[in-house]
């Protein structure tokens, strides 16, 4: 018999509320699982970058300990050169009151090594064109009396305005000085023969200087070159208005008629030119400067080499050989220059110039301003330029030098900081055995100056000529610009010398060589 299915019975309410209960439990549990394995995820990262961030904290620590010593350490080498600093300025300053007493000990009637502050000019005050105050002043002499050659009444009748009488007339002398241009042209009848001893010979005149006769000899006279030769290479006029000129006097010359005529003056002046030579390679002190300068349109060098009685130009290269063929092998005297290398093989004595080292510690003081070691070094220049200048009014000359050259030797041997204070004392260093030689050596001059104006006229040559053209140019210039110089500085003239030396029956001019330079 089979078993009948009984029926479902329903299921009760509170069993369904149990199992509801149950499942939301379960989907609690397993939400709350995933909020576990994500806050496991999250504390996992966070101590990952806690661990980077404490390896950060120790870094910074070892770099912060690090920056600690190098701080420390700085300020202990900051502490030695502030102490250095103070050494040497209150050194610097004891060595500047012993100079200043010892100036004054030696000479209290001497004006002072330092101008008083009411008499110094603010800095960067341009000095004014003239001579200062309280310069005595100087005056034109009058002219002296010439020989009257006309004479001309111009009397007064009546008013030139009104035409109306004239009361009280008096008589008025005044006098007139006026250039007359006259040419001058000699005809000259030479002759020419055979000599049974001396062979064809010819008459000459006094003021002839070429037997040449047409379009080969020289048709103007000795003064009318020396003239020539005064305008274009002494005044610098150009050819072309030198012949302008000579045109004036009614002379007629072409500018290359005009450069072959002053060729054939430097040949005849060669032998003068030798006596400057010899006199300048015989004298104390010999100026030297250089500038550029055109031959043919390509760059060469102006030299310019003078003394007291003696100045020659020459052009060649900047190398130090033109300085041996200017002064010789064995120069007695002292060369100064500036500071160019091509002067530092010359085996001689030397002396560079106070005012270029002035020139350079200016230019230092614009980089370094307030430098107490600048401004030492350039008062001690100043002082021994001064010191230079009173040589023969102090009594103890040389123990006054000697002062001043162990402040410079302190100058010399300290250490300065400022890279401008250290350029300025390797430059000095450089050429220490020559900063003081015009202390030492009468005659000779603390600056270049002499060489820098024997050079300036021929720069503006150079503006309005160009330079050369030819070599040949090159000696004719140099030969005859260096002969009017020194004519000038031996108060001879320069056209004297020209129209004798081209003269053929003329005595010989006296020579140039003068007694050495006396200090």
């Amino acid at each position: 018999m089979s078993r009948s299915r009984l029926p479902e019975s329903p299921e009760c309410g509170g069993c369904a509320r149990l199992r509801a209960r149950l499942a939301k439990a379960e989907d609690d549990v397993s939400r709350r699982k995933e909020q576990a394995s994500a806050a496991r995820t999250k504390v996992k990262e966070l101590r990952a970058q806690a661990s980077a961030a404490r390896a950060k904290v120790k870094e910074l620590r070892v770099q912060v300990s690090a920056a600690r010593s190098e701080i420390k350490e700085l300020k202990a080498q900051l502490a030695t050169s502030e102490a250095i600093r103070e050494q040497q300025r209150a050194q610097l300053g004891k060595q500047q009151e012993q100079i200043e007493t010892l100036g004054q000990e030696a000479h209290r009637q001497a004006a002072p090594f330092r101008v008083p502050d009411e008499r110094r000019k603010p800095e960067g005050e341009k000095k004014r064109p003239g001579r200062e105050k309280g310069h005595q002043g100087s005056y034109r002499k009058p002219p002296q009396p010439f020989e009257v050659t006309d004479t001309a009444e111009v009397p007064l009748d009546c008013c030139p305005h009104c035409q109306g009488p004239v009361n009280e007339v008096e008589p008025r002398v005044q006098f007139i000085d006026d250039v007359i241009v006259l040419r001058r042209r000699l005809r000259l009848t030479t002759y020419r023969g055979i000599c049974p001893h001396c062979g064809r010979v010819h008459s000459t005149h006094p003021e002839q200087v070429s037997t040449a006769t047409g379009a080969a000899g020289t048709h103007i006279g000795g003064r009318s070159l020396a003239l020539a030769a005064v305008l274009n290479k002494q005044y610098g006029v150009t050819m072309r208005n030198t012949c302008g000129l000579l045109g004036l006097l009614g002379l007629s010359l072409s500018p290359g008629g005009l450069s072959q005529a002053l060729d054939r003056v430097a040949d005849k002046l060669e032998p003068y030119m030798q006596q400057v030579r010899e006199g300048l390679r015989k004298s104390v002190a010999v100026n030297v400067d250089e500038t550029g300068w055109w031959v043919g349109g390509l760059p060469r060098w102006l030299w310019a080499a003078t003394s007291l009685h003696y100045t020659i130009y020459d052009i060649g290269s900047r190398a130090s050989a033109m300085v041996t063929k200017i002064l010789g092998d064995d120069f007695p005297g002292v060369l100064v220059s500036d500071c160019l290398s091509s002067y530092d093989p010359h085996p001689g004595t030397k002396s560079k110039c106070v005012a270029h080292h002035l020139r350079a510690i200016a230019d230092a003081i614009k980089q370094a301003p307030g430098s107490e070691y600048l401004d030492k070094t350039k008062s001690l220049f100043k002082a021994s330029i001064v010191l230079h200048d009173l040589r023969k009014d102090i009594t103890d000359y040389a123990f006054v030098v000697a002062g001043v050259k162990r402040n410079l030797a302190a100058l010399l041997d300290s250490k300065p900081l400022h890279p401008a204070e250290i350029a300025v004392q390797n430059r000095l260093l450089h050429q220490r055995p020559h900063l003081l030689t015009f202390l030492d050596i009468p005659g000779v001059e603390p600056t270049n100056n002499a060489a820098e104006r024997a050079l300036r006229p021929a720069v503006i040559t150079r503006k309005v000529s160009a330079g050369n053209k030819t070599e040949r140019g090159v000696r004719t210039f140099t030969t005859l610009k260096s002969l009017a110089v020194t004519c000038l500085q031996q108060h001879r003239s320069f056209p004297d010398l020209v129209a004798a030396a081209m003269s053929l029956g003329l005595p010989p001019p006296p020579p140039l060589v003068v007694k050495p330079d006396e200090p």
